[in-house]
């Protein structure tokens, strides 16, 4: 798929993006090793920072050697959808994806390290061998689970956010002739590209749809009053709501619920089933809720079980 000093932190996200998207898009990205410490958790100034999980040489054993024989595990990720994955005032890689992903590489007895990518790209990068998961917000469908595995760890819908007050009246079931803004390559284009046929096919104007690279460029699109109103995942507009001290607001519910997935090649031995595993331990010993908490992310979508490709 995002902070300043006593100015709220999400307003100067989309200058960060813009100003350092260029580098942390050729491959440079934090290696999350101690950099989520002095993170801003959502509603609060310091994070608690998150004990290193312990290392479980059964979970460790399964790894592929092409993976673990280096010591770490790279990770493919969009770090522009905070409090997901993002980058922080201090440069470091920090959020929920960054803490569990971390968790889950430690368990397995390796390093982690996240490398930024464009969205779109990331899944074939994946397939292309350049990264060795991939966890930045993805979530669990039909299409994503015929090229790679998918081991879930939350659930999220989506969210219409606008500016606070709702000035131009807008309401997720009457989006015809709106200018709405997404980010590229997400479940919410596909959302809106179905919601668009409905208002043609109904004599209305279709939806004008403003899709963007980046979440922190979508979130300005919405705050500069370029775009009326955004869609995102929940947890991430939940988190632009608190960190622009009033200037947002959601409307109506999250619908569409579906779990988010860490992506794993296919064929690659029993990876899958380690990091599942590695997940279900976090999961069981209370790390996985401390995360959550850390980040500020909705209770609603907390699972009790990890699973390997579940069903969409």
């Amino acid at each position: 798929m995002a902070r300043g000093t006593r100015l709220k932190a999400f307003a100067l996200l989309p200058v960060l993006a813009l100003t350092g998207g260029i580098s942390l898009a050729c491959g440079a990205g934090g290696d999350g090793s101690g950099g989520t410490k002095d993170a801003p958790a959502a509603g609060s100034s310091e994070a608690a920072a998150i004990p290193a999980a312990a290392k479980d040489d059964k979970l460790a054993a399964m790894v592929p050697d092409a993976v673990k024989t280096d010591g770490k595990i790279v990770f493919g990720q969009d770090q522009s959808y905070p409090p997901n994955e993002f980058v922080d005032e201090k440069g470091a890689v920090v959020g929920f994806d960054v803490d569990l992903g971390t968790a889950v590489t430690q368990k397995l007895g390796l390093k982690p390290e996240f490398q930024n990518a464009a969205f779109d790209g990331i899944i074939t990068g994946l397939s292309a061998r350049k990264y060795e998961l991939a966890m930045s917000s993805f979530t669990i469908n039909a299409d994503r689970l015929k090229t790679v595995d998918m081991v879930s760890y939350y659930k999220a819908g989506t969210s219409l956010g606008v500016l606070k007050g709702n000035p131009d009246k807008i309401a997720v079931d009457d989006l015809c002739g709106k200018n709405i803004a997404v980010q590229k390559g997400t479940t919410q284009v596909e959302d809106l590209d179905k919601r668009t046929a409905q208002c043609t096919g109904a004599g209305k104007p279709a939806i004008n749809v403003t899709q963007l690279q980046a979440q922190t460029d979508v979130n300005l699109a919405l705050t500069s009053k370029r775009a009326q109103a955004m869609l995102a995942d929940s947890p991430v507009v939940d988190y632009a709501v608190k960190q622009t001290g009033g200037q947002l607001e959601v409307v109506g519910q999250p619908y569409d619920s579906a779990p988010y997935g860490i992506a794993v090649t296919k064929g690659n031995g029993q990876f899958s089933q380690a990091v599942q595993q590695a997940l279900q331990a976090l999961i069981d010993d209370g790390t996985y809720k401390k995360i959550l908490e850390k980040w500020g992310l909705n209770p609603v979508g907390v699972i009790a079980k990890s699973e390997v490709n579940p069903q969409p």
